[in-house]
C-alpha cells in the first residue's frame, strides 16, 4: 500500500483515547475508576421503565424521524423555555442528535470550511481537537490557568482575526469545572457580535452547577441567531450509554447542522427518546436533589484528594476535580496516572491530553466524583497511601 500513512493525516496523534487506555488499566489492575466520567448507577426508575415500555410497544424500534421524535423535541422545547427562558420552535429549531458529542461533530462539520480559525477553551474535551480537525479548520485555543482558570478576555480578544470562524464555548468547563459569569458571557458575546463570529455552546452540564448558575450566551444581545447550543441526557439523568443529545438553534442554523448529522447517524435512539422526552418534564425536584447530590459527592472526593496531599481546584461546576500532583512530588500527569493503578488502585486522567499548550498541563490530573459514595470513599482510603510512599 506505499509509504502513504493509512491514517488521514489530519488526524495523527489522535488514535485511542486517554480514556480508553484508562478505563483498560482499570479493568486490567481491578482499580476504581475515577477517571471516566460515567456514574456507577442508572438514572430514575421512572425514566427507564418509559424507555422499556418504548421498546415493547413498537415505539422508535424503526427509524424515528429525522430531526428526533416530535415528542422529545417538543420536551426540547419546553426545557429551554422551562430553564433558561428561550423559545423555539420544536419543528424547525430543535435537532436530536445521538449523544452531544456527535451534535458537536455535526455542528463543526457544517458550519467550519478548511483553514477556518476556531477560539476555544484550552483545556477542551478530546472531541473538539478531532471534530476541528476533521473539518479542515485550525484550532486557536484560549488557555484556562490555574488557580481559577478564568478566561483572558483580552487574550481572547486578541486572538481573533479574519480567519475566526466560531467561538467554541463550554461552560460549565470539563475539565476545569469553570462556570461562565454573566460578565464574561456579556464580553465574549460582544466579541462575537463586533466579529460576526458564530458561537457553539456545549452545555452538557447545565444542571451541575454548585457556585452561581448556569447563563445560556443564546439568551444574550445578537447572539440567539448565531449561536448552537447543545445539551445532553446522559450527564443530567445518568443514561450516558443511551446517547441521547440535541441543538437548538435558529432555523438556518439547525438547517445546515442537520444536513451534516443526517450523514453521520443519520437516526438513532428511537425508544429512547421518548424516555427522555419524560426526563425533560420532571419536577424541578430532581433537578435540585440531582445537584445536590453531586455537590455532596464533591466535596466528599474534594476533601479527601486534599488530605491526600494534592492540590485541589474545587469545581464550580460539572462532575470533575482537577488537581496538581506538583505538591507530591510528581511533576509529570501521564506517568502519574499510568503508575497509580498499580501504586494505590484507582484510576484518574491526565489533563495534559486536553492540551495543546504541554506546559501548563503536565502537572494536572482530572477525578470524577459521579459515583457512589462507598466508591469515593474507597478511593479515598486508597488515595490517603499517597502520603506515606
Amino acid at each position: 500500500m506505499g509509504t502513504r500513512p493509512l491514517l488521514n493525516r489530519r488526524l495523527a496523534g489522535m488514535g485511542t483515547t486517554i480514556f480508553a487506555e484508562m478505563s483498560a488499566l482499570a479493568t486490567a489492575t481491578g482499580s476504581i475508576n475515577l477517571g471516566q466520567g460515567f456514574p456507577d448507577t442508572d438514572g430514575p426508575a421512572s425514566v427507564a421503565r418509559a424507555a422499556a415500555d418504548a421498546v415493547l410497544a413498537g415505539r422508535g424500534n424503526q427509524y424515528p424521524p429525522g430531526p428526533g421524535i416530535p415528542e422529545l423535541r417538543t420536551a426540547i422545547a419546553e426545557h429551554q423555555q422551562r430553564f433558561r427562558g428561550l423559545a423555539y420552535d420544536p419543528d424547525t429549531e430543535v435537532l436530536v442528535t445521538a449523544g452531544a458529542t456527535e451534535a458537536i461533530a455535526a455542528a463543526l462539520l457544517a458550519l467550519l470550511e478548511p483553514g477556518d480559525e476556531v477560539i476555544a477553551l484550552e483545556p477542551f474535551y478530546d472531541s473538539y481537537a478531532a471534530c476541528i480537525a476533521m473539518a479542515g479548520a485550525v484550532r486557536v485555543p484560549l488557555t484556562l490557568r490555574a488557580p481559577d482558570f478564568r478566561p483572558d478576555l483580552e487574550r481572547l480578544r486578541s486572538l481573533v482575526t479574519p480567519r475566526t470562524r466560531l467561538l467554541l464555548l463550554n461552560s460549565p468547563h470539563n475539565p476545569t469545572g469553570l462556570v461562565l459569569s454573566p460578565e464574561e458571557l456579556a464580553a465574549i458575546a460582544a466579541l462575537a457580535v463586533e466579529h460576526d463570529l458564530l458561537v457553539v455552546a456545549d452545555e452538557v452540564y447545565e444542571h451541575l452547577v454548585f457556585s452561581g448558575a448556569h447563563h445560556p450566551i443564546a439568551a444574550l444581545p445578537g447572539m440567539r441567531e448565531r449561536t448552537v447550543s447543545i445539551s445532553s441526557a446522559g450527564k443530567t439523568f445518568s443514561f450516558t450509554g443511551w446517547k441521547v443529545g440535541w441543538v437548538t438553534a435558529s432555523a438556518p442554523l439547525v438547517a445546515a447542522v442537520r444536513t451534516a448529522k443526517q450523514y453521520l447517524t443519520y437516526v438513532s435512539a428511537g425508544p429512547f427518546q421518548y424516555a427522555v422526552a419524560d426526563a425533560l418534564r420532571l419536577p424541578d425536584a430532581y433537578f435540585d436533589d440531582f445537584r445536590a447530590d453531586l455537590l455532596r459527592k464533591r466535596d466528599l472526593l474534594a476533601d479527601g484528594l486534599s488530605a491526600a496531599g494534592f492540590r485541589v481546584f474545587r469545581p464550580e461546576g460539572t462532575y470533575f476535580i482537577t488537581t496538581d500532583i506538583t505538591p507530591l512530588g510528581e511533576k509529570d500527569g501521564i506517568e502519574f496516572c499510568r503508575a497509580l493503578p498499580e501504586r494505590v488502585g484507582v484510576v484518574a486522567i491526565p489533563n495534559v491530553v486536553f492540551y495543546d499548550d504541554t506546559e501548563a498541563g503536565r502537572p494536572l490530573v482530572r477525578f470524577t466524583f459521579c459515583k457512589q459514595e462507598a466508591v469515593i470513599n474507597e478511593a479515598v482510603e486508597r488515595l490517603s497511601k499517597l502520603r506515606k510512599h
